[in-house]
């Protein structure tokens, strides 16, 4: 192992102790930095394939030990337990790139100036608020395609144009 390895792994344990010992917080950055370190390792090729070669290995195991009860349960709480973890790891992941996504489209609502700054903090309104919402911009959307719609075929009469045909 060479030594800049170890110096980073050395600096990595620190902060994990640091970061785990301090308060609640600390323990929360550290489980933000872990969820988001295995979402970005979980996510590769790489690890579907040694996920994929484990299968392959149980399953080509069955014959040794006479598909028993016991090699069965060995991948089905493997799997379970693998999974359980995953879910709160996905969810904090999610969550946190959700509020990035909604702080990003925040400014930008906030810097636009034809836009009503209540759409900034659109997310505390209730289920029913929401809905009401989007069918309310649906219908606007609707009007506003069938308005071009009608510009792009042009006048209907051709009087309006004198005579000529438009352009």
């Amino acid at each position: 192992m060479s030594r800049n390895h170890q110096e980073r792994q050395s600096a990595a344990a620190k902060k994990f102790a640091v970061q785990f010992t301090d308060n609640s917080s600390g323990l929360q950055d550290w489980f933000s930095s872990f969820a988001q370190e295995t979402a970005r390792f979980t996510g590769r090729p790489v690890t579907f394939f040694l996920a994929l070669l484990v299968i392959v290995v149980w399953a080509v195991t069955g014959p040794l030990f006479g598909y028993s009860d016991t090699w069965q349960l060995v991948i089905n709480t493997g799997t379970t337990i693998v999974t359980f973890l995953m879910v709160f790891l996905i969810q904090n992941t999610q969550n946190r790139d959700t509020l990035a996504i909604q702080l990003k489209l925040t400014q930008l609502i906030l810097a636009m100036k034809e836009i009503p700054d209540s759409l900034a903090t659109i997310e505390d309104l209730s289920d029913e608020a929401l809905e009401q919402l989007h069918h309310d911009y649906r219908l606007r959307a609707e009007s506003t395609l069938e308005h071009l719609k009608r510009r792009k075929q042009g006048p209907r009469h051709p009087a309006a144009h004198n005579g000529n045909p438009p352009k």
